[in-house]
This record gives structure tokens, C-alpha cells and sequence, in this order.
């Protein structure tokens, strides 16, 4: 049964007790009036003709055969009480009423003799004996019906008094019941509720009934186990949220420090505790300005923040230097304003900043190669620009003699040379640099031809250095797959190089061998050899490395481009070299199977 019907069925039980109430009242008045009038119509009528009766009785006493007024009033009266008979003997009271009346009137009509006036005194006291027996006859009723009438209304007012009390305790029941049945389940939704606000989803209530609160209850629980789910796999999305976000800032290379809008400091990761020389616990939830005064770091990185221009101090930060572990590092600071939009207000407010250092060594170091590579550029391009103007001043001189001219004349061919193989470094850079690649032509080819061009071209270098070439190939060395072209390009600069770095006197080797399905190359000096950590720098570009003698060598470009004319081609170019042991270059190529 459902609640609404419930209340329907107690405010029905209510009417239904008033209206019973009200009927049964109703009645018990319209009882007593029908008493009452009858009482009056029968009882007390009856006696007020009595009473009319003896009064025209005592006037007959005085003259009972001569006063025939009195008679007929009382004969009038007598016959209104013969159409009154409502009680039990009053009927034979009044027949014999009438007998006398009619024996005293028959009296009265004769002559008025001795024995008639003798007559007359009895018969008025007989009529009035009758009289008085028929008034009490209705007295006695009168009595007795008033005596019912008031049981009837004691009775009455008990039943009243026993249906109001029936009514106030179904009353009072009912006030008790159905409020509190409508309260009770309302208190068990908010304390739900209250339950439910707090983040505790595990306050369901009892399915106790199946009204319209049990649809409530059930469709509240359902509610809550969808909340239940909801906030676990939401849970489990911020907790791989928070988890990813956490990774993505502990795993920055930046130094990243977030500050609220009174400059506490909410995070800071890894890097920037270590740069900050602090651990995490001394530096999350403190006050910035409280701690950049044991700082130096946080001192310089919160300056720019004091600054009446903010942005335009934060763009002219200089590079924070800084040694880690023994080696320099340089960092730019950057800071980002965070704002956030308040729905409330709706306005966008400040809400804190985010600072972040990041480290531009590279660059730097970029920077600085470049600005070496562009000195020994120059000073490349102004040593044999000098050489040549001076030589080719002297050739101006027709007294010089011809042996002299030829040689001049050599020194200018061998600087055009350096020249143009330089330009030609600065152009295959500049030509992958633009994404243009490199075009091969590869075909198979017979090593031996590569290295007989490469060591021809190198002949002159090697007899100005009193160097001695061994060239190490066996007979069965099979054909490769290369481009002619780049790969003599390639061996010349090994060559070149290693003429460079060889101490007069000494002896260069080209040897190949079968690498499985590849041929490998190496050529070997006896020079200053190359420190195990410069292994891979060397082959990266505007790379230099001086030696003792504080050559700094070329452009930085010759190594890097023959690698990638190696790697093109399908081989690899390496150095095995230690300081003081001289170096060996390799490369390899596929061999034609």
C-alpha cells in the first residue's frame, strides 16, 4: 500500500468517525424533541384539560344543577381529552368521565327536586375523582416518559462521550502515524543525503516498504551504486592523471616551479631541487620570498619577478650559469602567468605563476661552434687567399726565373684546391642541411680502383711530409657497392687527415679485408691518437679538437660529411683510437655477393 493511500484512508477513517459522531448525535436530539413533543402533545395537554376540568368542577360545586356554563366548558374540555387518550386506562376514565358528565346534565334538565340537588353534590365530587385519576393517569406518564427521556439522553451523552474518545485516540494515532510516517523516511533521505554530500556513498537506505519512499529509497540506492562506480572510475582516471602529469614533470629536463598567487611554492621537480641544491621537502609548501634569502639561485630567478616591466625584465634575464657535477651548464628562465576564470565574479583572476629553467648548454655550445667554425672559416679562406695574392704578385715579376714560376705556380694550384674542396664541404652541409639528400650513383665497383684514385691524390701531401703509404689489399677482395665518386671522396679525407695529424717520417696503411657480407676499409696513423670521450664528437659537425701543437685542423664538416655518405651507401664509418697510440679510421661497404 502505498503512503498516499495510507493518508487517504486515515482522513477517510476521520470522516467517517465524525459523520458517525454527527448522525448518531443527530439522532439522539431528534429522539429527545420526539419525546419531548409527545410529552407536550399527550401528557401535558391532557393535564391542562384537567386542570380546565376542575376548575369548571369547582364552579359546579357551588351550583351543580343550575350552572350549565361551567358544565359545557367542562363537557368542551372533556371531549378535547377523548381525542387525547395516549395512555394505558385513560380510555375507561374518560368513558366514565362522560357517563357522569351525562347523568349530572340529565340532572340538570329536570325539575330541580330534593333528591335531585341531593344528587348533584356527589356527582360534581365523582367528576372531580375521575378528573383527578385521569390527570394523574398522565402525570404518572409524564413522569415516567421524562424519566425515559432523561436515560435516553444519559445514554446518549455516554455513547457521545465514548465515540469522542474513539475519534480523539484515532485522532491522536493517526497525528502520531502519518506524519511520522511521512517524516520518518525523509529523515533517513537526508541523513542519505547528508551522507552523500560528505563523499560517503555508502549511506543507502532500507527498502522497508514499497510506496512511494520505497521507489524513493530504491531509486536513491540505484543513485548512489552509480555514484559508487562513477567516483571509481573517476578516481582511477585522476589518480592516471595525476600519475601521467607527475611522470610528464618529474621526467622534464626543464627545471619547473610552480608558485600560488602569495608565491608558495606548490611544486618543483626533480631538476629543479637539484639546481636549486635543495630536496623536495625544504622547498613544496614553503614561501618563495622566505626562501630565496638562503638562495642564490631562487634570488636571481625571482628578481625579474620585482620588476615594474615583468615581461620585458624576464626577456632580458642573461643565461643563468651554472656547475653541475663539474661541468657548466647554461639555463634561460622563463614564467608563465596562470590565470583562471571564477564563475562567481566572473572575472579571470590571478592564480599563481609557473617558473622554469631550461637548459640551452647545447645551443650554447652550438652557438660557440659556430662562432669557431666561422674564425677557422675565415682564417681557412684568408691563409690561402694571402698565399695566393703573394704568389701571384711574384709571378707579376718577369725577373723571376721559370723554376721558380712552376713552383709558385704549384702552391697556387694546391691552394685553389684547398679553396675549392672547402667549398664543396660547405655545400653538401648546406645541400643536407635543405633536406636535398645525397644523390649516389652506386654500382659495383672494384676497390682497389677507389683506393689507387684516392692514394694518387694524396701523393704530393704525403712527399711534403716524408710519409710512406702501405697499401694492405688481398687478391680475392670482392667488388662493392658504392658510388666511385663519394667514397674516394671519403678515403682522400681520411688521408688528408691523417697526413695532418702523422709525425714526419712516419707510415700510413690502407688495408681491406671481407666483413661477412660487407668489405671493410681502414686506414691507420701513428699520430697523437684521439681521447675515447671525442670518439663520436669528431664526427659531428664544426666538431675540432686541438692537438699540442694547437692546430685546429679544418672547417669541422670533413668527417661528419663522410659519414653520411658511408651511412647512405649502407656502410658505417667509426675511429678506434687511443691518446698517444694513433688512430684508426674504418668504414665499410656492401660487398657484391
Amino acid at each position: 500500500m502505498n503512503l498516499k493511500t495510507k493518508i487517504n484512508l486515515g482522513f477517510l477513517a476521520m470522516l467517517l468517525l465524525l459523520l458517525s459522531i454527527g448522525g448518531y448525535g443527530y439522532y439522539s436530539l431528534r429522539q429527545l424533541d420526539r419525546s419531548s413533543r409527545d410529552v407536550l402533545v399527550a401528557n401535558l395537554y391532557s393535564v391542562t384539560l384537567g386542570q380546565q376540568m376542575l376548575r369548571g368542577l369547582d364552579e359546579l360545586a357551588r351550583q351543580p344543577l343550575t350552572d350549565t356554563a361551567a358544565t359545557a366548558r367542562f363537557a368542551a374540555a372533556l371531549r378535547k381529552e377523548s381525542r387525547n387518550i395516549t395512555e394505558a386506562g385513560e380510555q375507561e376514565v374518560v368513558e366514565e368521565l362522560g357517563q357522569r358528565l351525562g347523568l349530572l346534565q340529565q340532572l340538570q334538565r329536570t325539575a330541580p327536586t330534593t333528591a335531585a340537588l341531593a344528587a348533584g353534590g356527589p356527582a360534581v365530587a365523582e367528576l372531580r375523582r375521575l378528573t383527578y385519576q385521569m390527570v394523574e393517569v398522565n402525570t404518572a406518564a409524564l413522569t415516567r416518559k421524562t424519566e425515559q427521556a432523561n436515560r435516553r439522553a444519559d445514554a446518549a451523552n455516554r455513547n457521545l462521550l465514548v465515540f469522542l474518545t474513539l475519534a480523539t485516540l484515532l485522532a491522536l494515532g493517526l497525528v502520531g502515524s502519518v506524519p511520522e510516517a511521512a517524516v520518518q523516511p525523509l529523515r533517513k533521505l537526508t541523513a542519505a543525503l547528508n551522507h552523500a554530500t560528505e563523499r560517503d556513498f555508502s549511506g543507502s537506505i532500507p527498502q522497508e516498504s514499497t510506496d512511494e519512499f520505497g521507489q524513493v529509497a530504491r531509486a536513491f540506492n540505484r543513485m548512489l551504486s552509480q555514484l559508487r562506480e562513477y567516483r571509481t572510475s573517476t578516481a582511477a582516471e585522476l589518480i592516471t592523471e595525476r600519475n601521467r602529469a607527475a611522470s610528464i614533470v618529474n621526467t622534464l629536463d626543464e627545471g619547473l616551479l610552480l608558485l600560488d598567487e602569495h608565491r608558495r611554492i606548490l611544486l618543483a621537480n626533480p631538476v629543479m631541487c637539484e639546481l636549486l641544491g635543495l630536496p623536495p621537502e625544504q622547498v613544496v609548501g614553503q614561501s618563495a620570498p622566505v626562501l630565496r634569502l638562503h638562495n642564490d639561485l631562487l634570488q636571481t630567478m625571482l628578481r625579474p619577478l620585482d620588476a615594474p616591466n615583468r615581461a620585458a625584465a624576464v626577456a632580458e634575464a642573461p643565461l643563468l650559469h651554472i656547475s653541475q657535477r663539474g661541468e657548466e651548464a647554461f639555463y634561460r628562465l622563463a614564467v608563465q602567468e596562470l590565470v583562471s576564470f571564477n564563475a562567481a565574479t566572473e572575472k579571470t583572476e590571478f592564480v599563481g605563476q609557473i617558473l622554469t629553467l631550461r637548459n640551452v648548454s647545447d645551443f650554447k655550445k652550438l652557438d660557440q661552434v659556430k662562432s669557431n667554425f666561422l674564425a677557422t672559416v675565415s682564417h681557412e679562406l684568408k691563409t690561402p687567399l694571402s698565399s695566393m695574392n703573394i704568389n701571384l704578385r711574384l709571378l707579376l715579376d718577369e725577373r723571376l726565373p721559370a723554376e721558380e714560376r712552376l713552383r709558385i705556380t704549384g702552391d697556387v694550384r694546391q691552394e685553389t684546391q684547398r679553396l675549392q674542396r672547402m667549398v664543396a664541404e660547405l655545400l653538401d652541409v648546406s645541400r643536407l642541411d635543405a633536406g636535398a639528400g645525397i644523390q649516389l650513383d652506386v654500382r659495383p665497383t672494384s676497390l682497389a680502383d677507389i683506393v689507387g684514385y684516392a692514394t694518387a691524390t694524396v701523393q704530393a701531401q704525403l712527399r711534403d711530409k716524408q710519409l710512406r703509404l702501405e697499401v694492405q689489399l688481398p687478391e680475392n677482395l670482392p667488388a662493392v657497392r658504392a658510388d666511385v665518386e663519394k667514397t674516394t671522396w671519403v678515403l682522400i679525407n681520411l688521408l688528408a687527415n691523417a697526413t695532418r695529424y702523422s709525425p714526419v717520417g712516419e707510415a700510413l696503411t690502407v688495408r681491406a679485408a671481407p666483413a661477412g657480407s660487407l668489405v671493410q676499409v681502414s686506414v691507420q696513423d701513428h699520430g697523437p691518437g684521439i681521447a675515447a670521450d671525442h670518439h663520436e664528437r669528431i664526427f659531428q659537425r664544426f666538431a675540432q679538437i686541438p692537438d699540442k701543437t694547437g692546430y685546429r685542423g679544418g672547417s669541422g664538416l670533413g668527417l661528419s660529411i663522410a659519414r653520411e655518405f658511408i651511412t647512405s651507401q649502407g656502410g658505417r664509418l667509426w675511429v678506434e683510437s687511443e691518446l698517444g697510440a694513433g688512430s684508426t679510421f674504418h668504414f665499410t661497404l656492401p660487398a657484391v655477393g
